[in-house]
């Protein structure tokens, strides 16, 4: 029979942990949180300090009881879960539930799962961090009240059923707002030459900078060809040659957001996805028949990392690429503000494991984001890289011209990391060289609108802002595309109707609290109640009072509006209203309950295969937007963009259709 018994969240973790420490010790999964606050109620006294009342989380029962009948008999108890916020309340509530006063209770923290990491928390088991706990405890309930105040008043406004978030409303307010700047762009249009020249045999392209002594921007094209016109009879020369030594430093090793940013831009991984991955990576694979955790903890905004990792890398890179590519003296990030530096960077847990020896162990996901991290802690861990930059102006009398070049002078990191860029070489010139006209032509440049924001650069806006932890921005993403306040389209976030109403409503009535420096100032609050340099409870005392006054005012002045449409019910010939539902929009008619007549709001194009019915954009179960017919069931037509954007995108009774039927339905009545 085992001796001890360690806990942790997941059954993937227990089984690699396990597998490392033998048959004294039973390790069990707890599925997570045990307990939380009911969503019945508040579940918060607020006149009483704020104080939580938790209850065991329905289905948990059975877990609870199962680890107290493990927990009989040991000589100790070792919590094991992550080493966060959340791991650390996790145990807290454990040991609140499961263990008396006479049982021996230790915490162990690691942050990879490799048997010299565990072997080492073990002989150096700790306590629970209370400092910790109460930081958690502070966002849970800060959170809980922010919510619960908010999102009746989103019910009374717009459509039961809403709800708004402390962190997620600010993140949907940044998209609506740049919606709204793209909704307002204005297009600007401007004229350049380019050139071939042509310098003995030698072909090189140039762009032209100046033009009688002006810059050489055009607002018409028919000016660009007036130059050009001119151009032609100038005779130009090699002005100056310009050669410049530019490094370019290795890039850190990964926090949560670089991991995530990185995987979204290069793999095409949502921000969900990646963090699911990464948790698999981490908990552990068999390779070779062994359980191995494969990377560190992956929610992190540190870049620090182990004395002893780094030595090893640096053997690797030495072994591998030779010391050329080792850098002369250590490489010293800087850390942002308030970065947890007891935990490490994303780094593999050996870099001796290369991805090539991991990848039959691993789902093709799991391999590629594993190569990912590879590389760029190997990356991190190596030399600069070198260019030489060279810049070729040419000359007439009216006219100077310019032409680029680059080349690596030693690629240093890129040897792992890869190129970004082409190099461009030039030919060797010298000053005063005749050069000729091989072919001029007009390009145009038009100004773009600011791009949609993506997982990649919402995330990086967060960290920018301090909004959320690395533990919060894949939630907060999810959250906001399952209730239906934004979607994604091109892999860009496209906000509702309904996530611009209630962006909308909530920045008119809270702006003070659904802001981004608010909700920053908050963070850096509950990240000095973990450092033990203030109170948790007076984190909600120096909120809760304003706060509660905004939420009187805007409940005293919120009603809803009857918006009118132009048509008239069918049935008893009221106006029928526009109303929202959690889907989005729809008709009813105004007498309702009296009258329950309701139909959709169409795109007013007709469906391509009944020509009867008109489109409407639903939405599966899956959340992912469609177009369907009016008519359905009787025409089942379905396609995932409009005809007139995408004609070959449709199919009758296939695609979204298997997963809609009953959505119809349901929205339509």
């Amino acid at each position: 029979m085992s001796k001890y018994l360690v806990i942790v969240e997941s059954p993937t973790k227990a089984k690699t942990i396990s597998a490392i420490l033998g048959n004294d010790y039973e390790v069990s999964s707890s599925m997570g949180h045990v307990v939380d606050l009911p969503t019945s109620k508040l579940s918060i006294d607020i006149e009483n300090g704020f104080a939580p009342h938790y209850r065991v989380i329905p289905g948990k029962e059975k877990i609870i009881s199962q680890l107290k009948s493990k927990a009989k008999g040991k000589k100790a108890i070792y919590i094991a879960t992550d080493p966060d916020r959340e791991g650390e309340a996790i145990g807290w509530h454990l040991q609140d539930r499961l263990f008396k006063d006479k049982m021996v209770f230790h915490r162990v923290v690691f942050h990879e799962i490799t048997a010299e990491a565990l072997h080492e928390a073990f002989a150096h088991p700790t306590h629970l961090d209370m400092d910790k706990i109460n930081s958690q405890v502070a966002r849970r309930v800060l959170d809980r009240i922010v919510g619960y105040s908010l999102s009746p008043l989103l019910w009374k406004k717009v459509v039961r059923g809403l709800s708004a978030g402390r962190v997620q409303s600010v993140a949907l307010r940044f998209i609506v707002e740049r919606e709204k700047e793209i909704m307002g762009f204005v297009p600007k249009t401007t004229y350049s030459v380019e050139a071939k020249l042509k310098v003995k045999e030698a072909i090189l392209e140039a762009k032209l900078e100046k033009y009688k002594g002006e810059k050489a921007v055009f607002q018409t094209q028919e000016e660009a060809q007036a130059c050009i016109a001119e151009l032609e009879k100038e005779i130009l020369t090699v002005h100056n040659i310009l050669k410049k030594e530019s490094r370019r430093n290795s890039p850190p090793p990964y926090t949560t957001s670089l991991l995530q940013q990185d995987a979204f831009n290069k793999l095409h991984f949502s921000s969900q996805k990646t963090m699911l991955l990464a948790q698999k990576l981490y908990e552990g694979a068999e390779v070779n028949g062994t359980m191995t955790g494969l990377i560190t903890y992956m929610r992190t905004d540190s870049f620090n990392i182990s004395l002893k990792a780094k030595q090893e890398a640096k053997e690797f890179i030495h072994k591998v690429f030779g010391k050329d590519y080792i850098p002369e003296k250590e490489l010293r990030r800087k850390e942002k503000k308030g970065a947890q530096l007891a935990h490490e960077a994303i780094r593999p847990t050996s870099i001796l494991r290369d991805p090539d020896s991991v990848r039959k162990f691993l789902s093709s996901d799991e391999a590629v984001l594993y190569e990912l991290i590879w590389k760029r802690f190997t990356a991190s861990n190596m030399k600069e890289a070198l260019f030489e930059n060279t810049k070729i102006t040419f000359t007439s009398s009216n006219a100077q011209f310019a032409s680029q070049g680059m080349r690596t002078v030693f690629d240093g990191f890129l040897k792992v990391w890869g190129r970004d860029e082409n190099e461009i070489l030039l030919p060797e010139l010298h000053k005063n060289q005749p050069a000729a006209f091989e072919q001029l032509s007009t390009s145009s440049h038009t100004t773009k609108p600011p791009a949609r924001f993506n997982d990649a650069s919402l995330v990086k806006l967060m960290e920018e802002k301090g909004i959320g932890r690395p533990s919060t921005y894949a939630p907060t993403i999810y959250t906001l595309i399952s209730r239906n306040y934004i979607r994604r389209q091109s892999a860009a976030f496209v906000p509702t109707d309904l996530g611009i109403r209630v962006s909308d409503l909530l920045s008119k009535y809270f702006d003070q609290v659904i802001n981004e420096s608010f909700t920053a100032e908050m963070e850096e609050k509950l990240d000095e109640v973990e450092e033990g340099r203030m109170s948790w409870t007076k984190v909600l005392e120096d909120f809760y009072p304003a706060f509660k006054k905004q939420i009187e005012q805007a409940g005293a002045v919120i009603k809803k509006e009857v918006e009118l449409s132009d048509k008239k019910c069918p049935q008893c010939g009221n106006p029928l209203v526009i109303k929202w539902s959690r889907k989005g929009k729809f008709l009813s008619c105004r007498e309702f309950p009296k009258c329950r007549y309701a139909e959709s709001i169409t795109t007013e194009i007709s469906c391509p295969l009944c020509k009867e019915g008109k489109l409407i954009e639903r939405r599966n179960r899956r959340g992912q937007v469609f177009y369907g017919c009016t008519k359905f069931p009787l025409c089942r037509y379905t396609a995932r963009s409009l005809p007139s954007d995408t004609p070959d995108d449709a199919s009758p009774a296939q695609g979204a259709q298997a997963d809609t039927s009953n959505e119809q339905k349901s929205t339509e009545t």
